[in-house]
């Protein structure tokens, strides 16, 4: 396993790589923003979506952290279809609450 869910086995070895540096990046906030991205939609993007994709991930994980949550403008140059899909990208985790930990702790 790659990530938190899916496998690799079934990725070409570009996707593969793609797939470990986006749950490897440095910054734990963007490798869940890209990790979870990438592994639910890393093998349906097309190869012109990947070079953008890469494209994005090689800026630097404080900056790209700042565009995602509004804290800085986005650049001209990132403001893409990629960058939206994977800024707008919603990974499925629980909401931790005080209520959801009493539930599980109980």
């Amino acid at each position: 396993m790659t990530g938190l869910a899916r496998t690799s086995a079934d990725l070409d070895p570009r996707r593969r790589r793609i797939l470990y540096r986006c749950w490897h990046r440095g910054i734990r906030e963007m490798d869940l923003v890209f990790g979870s991205f990438a592994e639910a939609e890393i093998a349906k993007l097309s190869d012109e979506e990947l070079d953008e994709f890469e494209a994005i991930m090689a800026e630097d994980d404080h900056d790209l952290h700042a565009w995602i949550t509004g804290a800085q403008p986005l650049p001209a140059d990132r403001d893409t279809s990629m960058f939206a899909r994977v800024a707008a990208y919603k990974p499925d985790f629980d909401i931790v609450t005080t209520e959801s930990l009493k539930e599980k702790l109980g």
